[in-house]
């Protein structure tokens, strides 16, 4: 193994996990399915730290890396909604943002050979989403009965933040810059 591939095999290890979380939370293990979202989030962030600090940035990261996200984010906030702890239309805003950017992504590569990357608005949504994900299942696993859902807040604020970023992306396609997801 070559220590350039670190980062992208730590990128396939957060794909590789998103099944494992996606049924612990479908069967209400919502202790280990956070355990293990927090593995996936630490890969993240270390493939990410190894690529910028040793120069390891290839383009299939680039790719891969925002992909491993969004996958784990939506099979998470599916299994949400399939459990009605997440309101169903927050996870079709998430969707419809994703596929939007996905299309545009690849009309953008397809004519320009125009790599995808993150910015920190992109950044913030994710986040944001994390953040409330980890809520939800403390909340749930703990079976925490409260009239101020915090968690649906926190979502508000990844939903608030999805759709700038998504206006964001919109300006610069529109002035025919790079998009970054």
């Amino acid at each position: 193994m070559r220590k350039e591939n670190i980062p992208n095999i730590l990128t396939i290890i957060r794909f590789i996990l998103i099944p494992f979380i996606f049924i612990l939370v479908i069967f209400h293990h919502y202790l280990i399915a956070l355990i293990i979202f927090t593995i996936s989030a630490l890969t993240d962030i270390l493939d990410g730290y190894i690529a910028r600090k040793y120069n390891y940035i290839t383009d299939i990261g680039k790719l891969i890396d925002p992909l491993a996200d969004k996958l784990t984010q939506i099979s998470i906030l599916l299994a949400l909604a399939i459990l009605n702890i997440l309101p169903l239309w927050i996870l079709i805003i998430v969707l419809v943002k994703e596929f939007t950017m996905i299309i545009t992504a690849s009309i953008l590569y397809s004519k320009k050979d125009v790599v995808v990357y993150s910015k920190w608005y992109g950044k913030l949504a994710t986040f944001l989403f994390y953040l409330a994900i980890v809520v939800s299942l403390i909340i749930s696993h703990f079976n925490i009965n409260i009239n101020f859902r915090v968690d649906l807040y926190l979502y508000y604020l990844a939903i608030l933040s999805t759709i700038f970023s998504l206006v964001m992306y919109a300006i610069k396609f529109n002035n025919k810059t790079i998009i970054e997801t």
